[in-house]
């Protein structure tokens, strides 16, 4: 293209190229990111000035799939892109995470970055390329950002790490992790694991951080050579003298709200200081109002810190590895198919398990080749959960990656389609939220799911590690089960789930400039250290695993029939299935195998609709017998129907034993007889013999009625 620049780089064993130059020229920063036959393409753009009335950094990323990219034109009515779904909203918070610490947190200016699917090749993962696209377009802008980063996705086959897996090796793998970082350090870890232990993992994330390395180098030497000059930005800068006049003040109220270690009690403790400091500093607080407070925070969170730090005092008393007191229940709704509540401090968390048809798996519409998902969980968090009044709103990004992170953690222990013919859904209602609500929901999840009376293969908990890290003194304190306070004045939100085996799913956060490997080392080590002792409070639930299903859940069964008799089973227009259906109440899948999945809450009905589907497909041979209906008689014998496909002929010498001199003397029409095939001519036509029952009297076929005697009259 005209204008266009090139530049390579080898990632693993794959060349990938950059271009610019030669697209949106308007954008502050662009470039087209290329491996194989996906092409993404990454615009960065901020807004000439700050927005007012906000304390904090409004930055926007979006990552958008187009299905043109591969070759699918979307569904719907009006046949174009909408909403971004799940997987969309996953790759931008991905892409979000570790580009965030590294902008300043006084730039009030918005802040968009748009990375979009152009092309996609089916063994070339788009987004570790749109992470690295996204770093590439800022560095060449000249937007204020303290990049680079770098993003590789990381697999595990037969002990090996591949970077940017193919989608065979990704299917092959143990472990499915992506990991962002700076040249120094890691920002952000994503994973799903097949319960690795941490020792790998540890390996795994400081494989990915040597490639890491290598794209951070070049983005500098990039931006050496065609990189624009940095914006100069107004930053917010809360006045110097106001900030020294609301210490003197407020420091010594706020050191005594914070010796209460009881959440609530300390925020109604907090609260009483704000209104102390509206009313000390009316005179300014309608102007100052969001200074005053900023301030409040600041003085908060290095009383918080440094009690931490220097003390190992936690807001609410416990020590670095100390886990807030735990409670949990199963089974307390009647009518759902499981349940279960996971109560740690005062973040509690209702899971309830729904099982049900195959069918009912989630259908996928994107970019990837993956079309249903049968195990689906869901995260909602109500305003009332952390106490606040406003109306509830439809999930948003938070909750969507919640969901799909305690999704990713109870995958590895599900059961496969084989041995539980379900389709899975868990939906976490948090009750009450102070840190950690995504972990309670893989406890209370895997709870539910063994009240349901599904055959996880292990129990799975959750735990949120915490990190502070003074730079000045450059002292560190890793934490244990974090709560509310500590994840907003803390540096680390580190998610690690697993069963006592070990990871099956982690998420890692980081607000300052990175972590190292012992910083993650430490973490994870204390991370299983408390996820054992959750589970062992789990396990002591004398109430899971269920042995059966919930009465109310259906019965399943699966079996596998000729793939050439589908067509028999459905009928034209599907008037044979829907019948079955309609005669026995159950719901009916089929799939292009044969495999037939039959459920029902009435289990007499589901076996009903299998004889009806076996009696369908079968293919009659000499010597079978069957319990047959007569639907025929004539001189010479009676038709049987043996299916809904079959019938067959009893002659008249065939009925008993002995000889019949009429065919109603042994059966009406409407009885029920058991017979065997005896042939089946070239026509296919069916002879059929009647199995006499043992102690049938065999002179019931020549009966005659009786004739009274008569006597002559006497005269």
């Amino acid at each position: 293209m005209e204008n266009s620049k090139k530049w390579t780089i080898t990632v693993g064993n794959k060349t990938v190229t950059v271009e610019t130059g030669a697209l949106c020229s308007l954008a502050h920063g662009t470039c087209l990111v290329s491996c194989g036959d996906t092409v993404i393409m990454a615009n960065v753009t901020m807004a000439e000035q700050p927005r007012e009335g906000i304390d904090f950094f409004p930055l926007g990323v979006d990552f958008q799939e187009k299905l043109y990219s591969v070759g699918k034109i979307p569904g719907g009515f009006t046949r174009r892109e909408g909403r971004g779904g799940d997987k969309a909203i996953l790759t931008s918070r991905l892409i979000d995470r570790p580009l965030r610490p590294l902008f300043n947190k006084a730039l009030h200016n918005d802040v968009a970055v748009v990375v979009t699917t152009l092309s996609v090749d089916p063994d070339v993962a788009p987004e570790p390329l749109g992470m690295l696209a996204s770093s590439i377009a800022l560095m060449l802008s000249d937007i204020p950002w303290n990049g680079p980063t770098g993003a590789v996705q990381v697999a595990r086959v037969n002990g090996k790490f591949i970077c940017n897996p193919t989608a065979a090796e990704d299917d092959a793998s143990d472990l499915h992790l992506t990991v962002s970082g700076t040249s120094e350090a890691v920002l952000m870890v994503e994973a799903g694991a097949q319960e690795v232990n941490e020792a790998d993992m540890v390996d795994a994330i400081m494989f990915a951080h040597e490639e890491i390395k290598k794209q951070c180098e070049f983005q500098i030497n990039l931006a050496k050579k065609i990189g624009k000059e940095k914006r100069k930005v107004q930053l917010h800068v809360v006045d110097p003298a106001l900030e020294e006049r609301v210490r003197a003040f407020a420091t010594s109220f706020i050191e005594t709200a914070l010796k209460e270690t009881d959440t609530i009690k300390r925020r109604v403790e907090e609260d009483k200081v704000a209104a102390i400091l509206a009313d000390n500093f009316a005179d300014i607080w309608e102007e100052s109002k969001a200074d005053i407070t900023e301030i409040a925070n600041k003085i908060k969170k290095e009383i918080v810190r440094d009690k931490i730090i220097n003390q190992g005092i936690r807001p609410d008393g416990r020590g670095t590895k100390d886990i807030r007191p735990i409670w949990v229940a199963t089974g307390m709704l009647p009518r759902t198919h499981g349940s279960a509540v996971f109560t740690r401090g005062n973040t509690q968390v209702l899971n309830v398990c729904t099982l049900g048809m195959l069918s009912d798996a989630q259908k996928l519409d994107g970019i990837d080749d993956e079309e249903a998902k049968r195990y689906m969980h869901q995260y909602n968090m109500p305003p009332y959960a952390t106490g606040e009044a406003r109306q509830l709103r439809a999930p948003g990004r938070r909750e969507i990656g919640h969901g799909a992170l305690a999704e990713r953690a109870l995958l590895p222990v599900l059961p496969s389609e084989e041995e539980f013919p379900y389709a899975i859904r868990t939906v976490s209602e948090v009750l009450s939220s102070n840190g950690s609500s995504s972990m309670a929901s893989v406890c209370g999840s895997s709870l539910s799911l063994m009240n349901a009376g599904v055959p996880i293969k292990a129990a799975v908990a959750g735990i949120a590690m915490g990190l502070i890290k003074d730079t000045a003194s450059g002292k560190v304190a890793v934490l244990t089960d974090i709560q509310g306070t500590e994840d907003f004045y803390g540096d680390m939100d580190f998610k690690v789930a697993g069963t006592e085996k070990g990871i099956t799913a982690i998420q890692m956060d980081i607000k300052i400039a990175g972590i190292d490997k012992d910083i993650i080392t430490t973490a994870l080590a204390q991370a299983r250290e408390g996820r054992l002792k959750i589970l062992k409070i789990m396990n002591a639930d004398t109430k899971v695993p269920a042995a059966t299903v919930s009465p109310y859940a259906p019965k399943i069964i699966t079996f596998k029939i000729n793939p050439d008799k589908i067509k028999d089973v459905i009928g034209s227009g599907g008037k044979v299935i829907n019948k079955i259906i309609e005669q026995t109440g159950v719901k009916i899948d089929i799939e292009d195998d044969g495999s037939v999945f039959v459920g029902g809450t009435d289990a007499a009905m589901v076996n009903k609709a299998k004889q009806i589907i076996d009696g369908i497909v079968i293919d009659p041979e000499v010597g079978q017998v069957f319990d047959g209906t007569v639907v025929r008689i004539a001189e010479f014998g009676c038709f049987v129907k043996l299916t809904e496909n079959w019938e067959g002929m009893v002659h008249i010498s065939k009925l008993a034993c002995e000889r019949v001199n009429k065919v109603e003397d042994v059966v009406k029409m409407g009885d029920k007889i058991k017979v065997k095939i005896i042939k089946i001519d070239d026509k296919g036509r069916i002879d059929l013999q009647r199995i006499v029952p043992a102690g049938e009297s065999t002179a019931k076929a020549t009966a005659k009625p009786a004739v009274k005697p008569t006597t002559a009259p006497t005269k």
